[in-house]
This record gives C-alpha cells, sequence and structure tokens, in this order.
C-alpha cells in the first residue's frame, strides 16, 4: 500500500502541477484539501480538476465560521494590526488551514504534508510551524524549496510538466493578473505593477471587493453594528453570525471605497514586499471595536491593550498562532473585553469612516463630569493638589 501525502490545494497551476510531481517523485498516494475560509467562486471545479490530474480524492473543508470565530474574533478584539497597516487576513487564516490539513492527515493515515509556498514568503513560515507544533511527526514537502527535483521556474515551465503527464488545462502562459490570496476577510493583491513602489497601483484593474474612494457615491451610508463583550451580533439592528456581517459589510464598505491600503511591508524571511490589500468590512469592524473601547476600557487597561495589541500582531503575522505566548496574550485580550457591549453609529463616505454616536450600558464617560460647565461633581481647586503630587 501507498503511502499517502495530504496537498494543501487551491486548484492553481502551482497546486496542480505539485499533483503529478508527488506522484513522480516520491511515489505517494496524493489527497488534496481545499479549506474554505470563504474564497468563493475560487472553489468551483475543482474536484474534477483534481482527480483529472491523479489525486485520489479531493477534500473541501467549509471552516468559515470557525475561522470567524476562533481566529478572526481575538485578532480584532486585540485591534490586532500589523506595522499600523495590515489587518492580517492571509496570517489569521493560515494557522486554522494548517490545523485542519493535519486534522485529515491523521484521519487518512497520511505521513507527509505538501504546501506549495514558495521560498520568499511568509506563508511557508506560517504553514510549517503550525505542522511542527500539532504534528512533529509528519513530513513536510515543500516543492519549490526542492531544487534537484522542481526544476520549474516559470508558468510555461508548469504548463510544459503538466502537458507532459496527460495534464491539458485551459492555464494561460501569459499570467495578466495579479498574485491574490482571498478569504472571508480580505483579498490580498501583488506583482505586476506593484512589484515598483514608485508606480500607482491600477486600482481600475485590481480592485475585486469594492471601488476606489474617488468612484464611492457621493452620498453617504449610514451603518449601525452591535457588540456583546467584544464581538458583533447585529448589524443595523439585525442580529446576524459573525461570519454574515463580515460577508454584508465587505458589500457596504466595498461599495464605499473603504478598507483599500497599499503597503510596503517587512516579510517574515526578512525582504521588503510591496502588497494592496481590499478589507472593506474587517476595517469597519475594526474601527467600530476600537470605538466602542474607547467609552469603556480605562486607560490603563488600554495602554497596556496598545503594547500587546501590537506585539500580538506581530506574533500573528509570523505564525506563532500555536504558541504559549499567542495563548497568552489571547487570554489576556479576552478578560478585557467582558464590558466591551453596546452599540456603535458611523457614516461610510468616499473611504472614511465618520462617526455617528457610541452607546454603551457600561460606558465610564460621564458628562457631568467631562462638560466644560462646572458642576456640583467636581470641583475644580483640586486640581491644584493632583498637580502637585503627580
Amino acid at each position: 500500500m501507498k503511502e499517502k501525502v495530504i496537498l494543501a490545494y487551491s486548484g492553481g497551476l502551482d497546486t496542480t502541477a505539485i499533483i503529478p510531481w508527488l506522484k513522480e517523485n516520491y511515489d505517494y498516494e496524493v489527497i488534496c484539501v481545499c479549506i474554505d475560509v470563504g474564497q468563493e467562486s475560487e472553489l468551483d471545479g475543482l474536484e474534477e480538476r483534481a482527480k483529472s490530474c491523479g489525486a485520489s480524492k479531493l477534500y473541501i473543508e467549509d471552516v468559515i465560521d470557525e475561522f470567524c470565530d476562533d481566529y478572526v474574533v481575538p485578532c480584532v478584539q486585540a485591534n490586532a494590526i500589523y506595522e499600523n497597516k495590515y489587518l492580517l487576513g492571509t496570517s489569521m487564516a493560515r494557522p486554522l488551514i494548517a490545523k485542519r490539513l493535519v486534522e485529515i492527515a491523521r484521519k487518512e493515515g497520511a505521513s507527509a504534508i505538501c504546501h506549495g509556498a514558495t521560498g520568499k514568503g511568509n506563508d511557508q513560515v506560517r504553514f510549517e510551524l503550525a505542522f511542527k507544533a500539532l504534528a512533529p511527526d509528519l513530513k513536510i514537502i515543500a516543492p519549490w524549496r526542492c531544487n534537484e527535483t522542481w526544476n520549474m521556474k516559470s508558468r510555461e515551465d508548469e504548463i510544459e510538466y503538466c502537458k507532459k503527464h496527460g495534464i491539458n488545462l485551459p492555464f494561460s502562459s501569459v499570467d495578466n493578473s495579479y498574485s491574490r490570496d482571498r478569504n472571508l476577510w480580505h483579498i490580498s493583491h501583488e506583482g505586476l505593477e506593484l512589484e515598483d513602489p514608485s508606480q500607482a497601483p491600477n486600482y481600475d484593474h485590481l480592485l475585486v471587493l469594492g471601488v476606489s474612494p474617488e468612484k464611492a457615491p457621493d452620498v453617504a451610508t449610514e451603518i449601525s453594528i452591535s457588540f456583546e463583550k467584544g464581538i458583533p451580533v447585529a448589524l443595523n439592528g439585525k442580529e446576524m453570525k459573525y461570519s454574515e456581517i463580515v460577508t454584508e459589510l465587505n458589500k457596504i464598505g466595498g461599495a464605499n471605497g473603504i478598507g483599500i491600503v497599499d503597503i510596503v511591508e517587512n516579510r517574515v524571511v526578512g525582504m521588503k514586499s510591496r502588497g494592496v490589500y481590499e478589507t472593506p468590512g474587517g476595517t469597519i469592524l475594526m474601527a467600530a471595536h476600537e470605538q466602542l473601547e474607547e467609552l469603556i476600557l480605562d486607560r490603563d487597561t488600554m495602554e497596556a491593550k496598545k503594547k500587546l495589541g501590537s506585539q500580538f500582531a506581530q506574533v500573528v503575522y509570523e505564525g506563532k498562532w500555536f504558541t504559549p505566548l499567542c495563548e497568552a496574550l489571547r487570554a489576556f485580550v479576552k478578560s478585557t473585553q467582558k464590558y466591551v457591549t453596546g452599540e456603535v453609529k458611523f457614516r461610510l463616505y468616499k473611504g472614511n469612516i465618520i462617526k455617528a454616536g457610541t452607546t454603551s450600558p457600561y460606558s465610564l464617560y460621564n458628562e457631568s463630569l467631562a462638560s466644560f460647565t462646572t458642576g456640583d461633581m467636581y470641583d475644580h481647586h483640586d486640581a491644584s493638589g493632583f498637580i502637585t503630587l503627580f
């Protein structure tokens, strides 16, 4: 009986070429696994494609709600933003994908896991740290680092390799599209003109989830989000689960030019990389959650949370989800959310999120104290002693 390998499969040219490559170089039974974290139409036709290329079976695992509830929630509650701009869309999804790959490897009795991440990117680090944490006994195969057997350097090489193995699929040898990663939370774009930082993004060609702020409507869109213990539970008064709120906010935010970020980031492996991220729903949720916390958290907690939120973002970005530090940071963040309950209102207008009111039964804001009008609750003379002691 042949040994089995679990292949993280997207259906793209790279992972399609990996199927016959694994069979040729390792004589494995190849089991493809596609983890659905909200990439939508990218899943169409995958089973037929995987089996026609030599895979024995294909798993398509819907983990969208788990992704939102167990991975997105802690990052939003922590206000975790990498290098002040990146909302961790890809970073949050990778540990869940790796976890599910390991679970299926155990179910199938596989001896190896294979991924198609390149030797330049972050994903190889994220996947393999998770594999090593959850299943250190499993062999990890990364074709792009197998210099002796993986001789394909271009799309043309991969297409020719597939043809030699009887695989004829409608892949173009000329790639006029961006390198993209999509899930429910965001879509990232790399390549083409973005590889030159001096060039402006071609937003007309690039954007998928929405429009640029210039092309957004001339009328603002008013929305409200209700939270319970730091988790959004309703949009515009209608109760929804987290994934449904993100889906709807993606539509609303995208239409208003919200959440488009052009960033040059520092990758885990040391190089700088430029990308454009569309995160319309996530940007709105982050802003709403932060707006609510302003009203509720005390100053010391907010300050500690700000520092640890930045650290948490880096831990997640580097793929260290399954570590004691990440677990401890998540526990701290969760403990701060006990009273983060209330409603946030705002207007969306041409890429801007404009506050329109915040309410909470646990608000620490006291109008009588904060007002410029002198009231009975505050004696201005008391400030003299405070300043002296301070």
